[in-house]
């Protein structure tokens, strides 16, 4: 069965998609832009994710935005790919064209960049530590060395993980990466400008890090992707700390934006608007 009618249909798909604001956030654009459209949120296990996406694909749908833990799978369904994507092995955004290719791009760098870009004076000649190997920190990555990064340790909790994603993308990178073990934390934590979270830690129905942030500078910066809850207990536990945080709405945001663009062909823009109606659907 093939969708019919005006208005453009695309989706996120995600396992699980309770938390997702995806559909509150295009949800806003699309009235804010008076477009006929809408973005449904799909649940959708691992086993199913091929099946699913190409599914989507026949009955009309103009794409779907990917989160965890579909991202490599979402890449590797992909007939073509962005750089972005390329460099990253992962996708968080297909798009169904009509010939019936399915374009994978990566987004996820774009947003973190620009929230990073809003919440930091400069990353240049910086050290960061990213925790998780994964689809997220492939992103993360291609962020990081475009804004200047000189060192960037890579902390999970399978040490090799982390070495097969230096060895995939250190050639690409001007940043220095280095793989290690989770629990190196505290031995290289004392070096670092900035902390970042990418893995799904701390999100709703998932167990926190345990990190003992005491161990970090005063002048360090915490990250978290996470957005559900806004304040996650890394961030909490960095605040009692004193230290600035920084939380995932803003990276929600700028990285939907080349999304929307895709499946309704308008260009939003991340306003103070668009962060206060997310910010009380999180709150409530």
């Amino acid at each position: 069965m093939t969708l019919t009618g005006a208005g453009k249909i695309a989706g996120v798909v995600g396992w699980p998609i309770r938390h997702s604001l995806s559909p509150l956030l295009h949800g806003y654009w699309l009235d804010e832009l008076k477009v006929d459209g809408a973005l449904v949120p799909l649940g959708v296990p691992r086993e199913d994710f091929a099946r699913t996406v190409l599914a989507l694909r026949r009955a009309g749908f103009t794409g779907v935005n990917v989160t965890v833990p579909h991202k490599e799978a979402a890449f590797a369904l992909a007939h073509v790919a962005d750089a972005a994507a390329e460099m990253a092995g992962a996708a968080n955004l297909l798009i169904f064209h009509p010939d019936g290719r399915i374009e994978g791009r990566n987004t996820d760098a774009v947003g973190l960049r620009e929230s990073l870009r809003a919440g930091m004076s400069s990353l240049h000649g910086k050290t960061v530590l990213l925790l998780g190997a994964g689809g997220a920190a492939r992103g993360a990555l291609l962020a990081l060395n475009e804004l200047g990064a000189a060192k960037v340790h890579i902390l999970n909790r399978h040490a090799d993980k982390a070495v097969s994603l230096a060895r995939a993308l250190g050639p690409a990178m001007q940043s220095e990466l280095l793989p290690e073990s989770l629990a190196h934390w505290r031995d290289v934590a004392g070096a670092a400008d900035l902390v970042i979270n990418t893995t799904s830690a701390g999100m709703k129905g998932h167990a926190p890090l345990e990190l003992d942030l005491t161990v970090l500078r005063d002048t360090t910066t915490v990250l978290d992707i996470v957005y559900n809850p806004l304040e996650t207990p890394l961030l909490k536990q960095a605040k009692g700390r004193g230290l600035k945080t920084i939380d995932g709405l803003g990276m929600l945001m700028h990285q939907a934006a080349p999304s929307f663009e895709a499946f309704f062909g308008v260009t939003p823009k991340v306003t103070p608007g668009l962060r206060a109606h997310l910010e009380k659907a999180l709150h409530a």
